[in-house]
């Protein structure tokens, strides 16, 4: 590693700081006095709120010589070996000799490039200084294999595409007016959000084709580099053909065996094995985040088909170009993103199904607290007969009275069977929910 390098990278980030970004609704902790871990899908803004904190400890008198930030991704860098970080502390050491390493701030973006960093990080931390942040390609950050190598140490606060109202913030939007015109905004507003996504690069772009090429691009370099390369699977063609039909999937229970055979009619050839293990790692890296059945038996939760839900509707879109019908799934596939982001530690997330479906069960501990159910709209008879049985359905199996369904934009609130069940519009529920 060439240290002279590294100190130009120092400086010349140091001086880059503050960064012009748009806040986003959680911030990063300061003083936490753990090793805070980023993960979270690529593009998702990681590395944003990372240059977040350092705009906060900038404006509370923290010297700009105290931040020392590395990123891993410049091709000088990439190809170094783990007992070569050290060269990093020696560069900053011989640049600012009169500052004791407790007192830096240091941040590594990419660092999961470098074989063993974990080794490297840990004694950092151990002997030298608290204040370690660090992000990455999601597939070598889950909290998992951090959790093991860091020996629980970190402090994960984990990364996803933009929320509904941070959607509003970086278009500039008023939240806080009932101004007609405004709800009419907000509505228009949600269409897009709900349409194309939160990655906050697409969100800022505003030609529509552009924002399909970042998108495909996006998920060519998931399914390449993040999945097939980190993991080792040389078989692109069925792998994307898989993740495909999941997305297709969404918002269904998904078969991986249907999946294999689906594999087998087209002459294409793969092991179950094989695909269990792809469908994993999809969820490793954020892809996909997977969603169990409900039931109080630990066994049949283990054994019932799960859904799965995919990170992004915008993602999807472009992935599939869907050309109808597809409305009521991406707002399925929106609440949930929402849910699984204000999810506590304690809470569980599930769907239910016995002989009647609802989309969400919220448990938190051993109570369930909440049911919901998505659908576009209540105008239908059949539609809304269906939502309302599974969602008594659900009621009477867990006990829960605290119901909901959210729609597109119907309101109104029913009495059925001495239950009170309130019907919402998707944008105003995100943003009571922020």
């Amino acid at each position: 590693m060439d240290k002279s390098y590294i100190k130009s990278q120092i400086v010349m980030r140091q001086a880059e700081f503050p960064s012009h970004l748009i806040q986003r609704e959680t911030a990063l902790p300061i003083e936490s006095g753990k090793i805070v871990t980023v993960p979270g899908v690529r593009r998702c803004g990681k590395t944003s709120k990372m240059e977040l904190v350092i705009n906060k400890l900038l404006l509370s008198g923290v010297e700009r010589k105290c931040i020392l930030w590395i990123s891993f991704d410049d091709e000088r860098l990439v190809h170094i070996k783990a007992e070569e970080l050290e060269v990093i502390m020696e560069a900053y050491r011989e640049l600012y000799p009169d500052i004791q390493i407790k007192d830096v701030y240091v941040f590594f973006d990419e660092i999961q490039l470098i074989k063993d960093w974990e080794y490297f990080v840990l004694r950092l931390y151990k002997h030298y200084t608290k204040n370690i942040y660090i992000s990455g390609s999601n597939a070598t950050m889950l909290s998992t294999e951090l959790k093991s190598a860091l020996r629980g140490w970190p402090l994960e606060e984990l990364c996803l595409p933009l929320s509904f109202l941070e959607f509003c913030s970086f278009k500039s939007l008023d939240i806080n007016s009932y101004d007609e015109a405004i709800i009419a905004r907000l509505k228009n507003a949600f269409y897009d959000y709900n349409e194309m996504g939160g990655f906050p690069e697409v969100v800022l772009t505003a030609q529509t084709l552009m924002k399909t090429r970042i998108l495909q691009n996006y998920f060519d370099t998931m399914l390449l580099k993040d999945l097939a390369e980190h993991y080792s699977v040389s078989n692109i063609e069925v792998l994307r053909y898989m993740t495909k039909r999941i997305m297709n999937n969404l918002t269904k229970p998904t078969s991986i065996l249907s999946i294999y055979n689906g594999i087998k009619s087209i002459g294409l050839k793969v092991s179950k094995s094989d695909l269990y293990k792809w469908v994993e790692y999809a969820c490793n890296i954020f892809m996909f985040v997977r969603l169990p059945n409900y039931s109080k038996s630990l066994s049949k939760v283990e054994h019932s088909l799960p859904k799965y839900y995919c990170i992004d509707n915008g993602i999807r879109e472009a992935v599939l170009l869907p050309q109808s019908d597809d409305n009521g799934k991406k707002l399925e596939n929106t609440v949930f993103l929402q849910l699984y982001r204000e999810k506590a530690a304690t809470d569980c997330l599930y769907y239910f199904s016995d002989n009647a479906e609802c989309d969400f069960v919220i448990q938190r501990g051993i109570e369930v607290t909440q049911l919901i159910q998505v659908t576009w709209t209540m105008r239908d008879d059949v539609t809304r007969e269906r939502e309302l049985k599974g969602l008594l359905a659900a009621s009477k199996a867990t006990g829960c009275n605290h119901l909901l369904i959210i729609t597109a934009d119907d309101k109104e609130t029913l009495e059925i069977d001495h239950k009170t069940i309130h019907v919402i519009p998707a944008w105003e529920w995100l943003l009571k929910r922020s």
